[in-house]
């Protein structure tokens, strides 16, 4: 399969979820810093980077030697009522500080993920609090729909009218209800993170169930796959169905960590050999074969064509200096995906 006939060959079905963690918004800053040059934090540094110092230094001692664990610090803040103030504190600052960060005008790795996949199609579930992604979404408009996406944790960008269950800019007003668009929530104790109790969040884990359980392609980026996350690995497992019953199926990681300790922590969702490993985005078969991942999957399963060692492949170039730049480069893709389903 050549460059021109992947671009001019597309299927309407197959589902490729990405799975976003931390590790994509920092593969993104470094690549690109933030607009103002400003840290995305990690959990081990989140009370430095966001200026958490003097409510941490105000605690009891046991609690101070958390401030490098900050989910287990904001566990323990949960639940002693004395700190209730010091809580809604450290909720507010870890807010604003991520509603402060932006995308650098020039592409990101978050601008190639909108542009490389499909609207109606291909979903992308973020753990990821930063606007980034959402930033991302808004600017590549004005070439083509978003793939859909999906905040497993809430996010800065985002609000949720309870009223008609819209999703819309945190902040903004819904115009059927004219209701407030409310923040979503970004914090929960690490021992239980109950998604059912929140309307939104529960929302979102219901759609990614549903698209996991026939997705054909998965991809995950950055994420750790955390044992204080066990709630979040619990769902997935148990809408892909485990390694067993996803024989087929393909498995993708990108991540900087060793390979063993990446497929340590993804061994239940990978069947066998049916998996593949990168430490760059640009190695992955979203940057391979963008907007036609799926169709790349199918070529590949074949049993005409039993392996990719037939494709060539459409790099995306990884050089983009302009997002006018980048959207000529994708214009032939999506023209092609425009013909075949004007004939449907």
């Amino acid at each position: 399969m050549t460059r021109e006939e992947e671009i001019n060959i597309v299927h309407g079905g197959g589902i490729h979820v990405i799975i976003l963690g931390a590790g994509a918004s920092i593969a993104s800053t470094l690549r690109n810093s933030e607009i103002n040059g400003k840290v995305l934090p990690a959990m081990n540094n989140i009370v430095d980077v966001v200026g958490l110092e003097n409510i941490v230094n105000s605690l009891p001692k046991q609690l101070r030697n958390l401030k490098d664990d900050f989910e287990k610090l904001y566990s323990q803040l949960f639940s002693l009522q004395e700190f209730n103030a010091q809580k809604i504190e450290i909720e507010s600052r870890v807010y604003n500080y991520f509603q402060s960060l932006k995308l650098p005008d020039c592409p990101t790795i978050y601008d190639y993920l909108i542009l490389s996949l499909r609207n109606n199609k291909d979903v992308i579930a973020t753990f990821n609090w930063d606007p980034f992604l959402y930033q991302a979404y808004v600017r590549n408009q004005g070439l083509v729909k978003s793939p859909g996406i999906l905040h497993l944790h809430g996010n800065v960008a985002l609000g949720y009218c309870k009223s008609d269950q819209t999703i819309g800019p945190a902040g903004y007003k819904s115009k059927h209800t004219l209701e407030e668009w409310e923040p979503t929530r970004l914090l929960y104790p690490v021992e239980k993170k109950d998604y059912n109790t929140d309307q939104f969040i529960n929302g979102q884990w219901e759609a990614l169930q549903d698209e996991l359980k026939v997705a054909k392609r998965v991809t995950v980026f950055g994420y750790r796959a955390p044992e204080s996350d066990i709630e979040a690995i619990t769902l997935m497992q148990q809408a892909w169905g485990g390694s067993e019953k996803r024989a087929m199926e393909q498995f993708e990681l990108i991540d900087v960590r060793p390979e063993d300790d990446v497929k340590s922590s993804w061994k239940n969702f990978i069947h066998s050999h049916h998996y593949n490993y990168h430490t760059n985005f640009f190695e992955s078969s979203i940057a391979k074969h963008p907007r036609r991942s799926v169709e790349s999957y199918h070529h590949w399963s074949s049993p005409f064509t039993p392996n990719d060692v037939f494709q060539d492949g459409n790099l995306v170039p990884s050089d983009f200096k302009t997002l006018d730049e980048m959207w000529e480069w994708y214009r032939p893709l999506i023209e092609a995906e425009d013909k075949y389903y004007d004939k449907k």
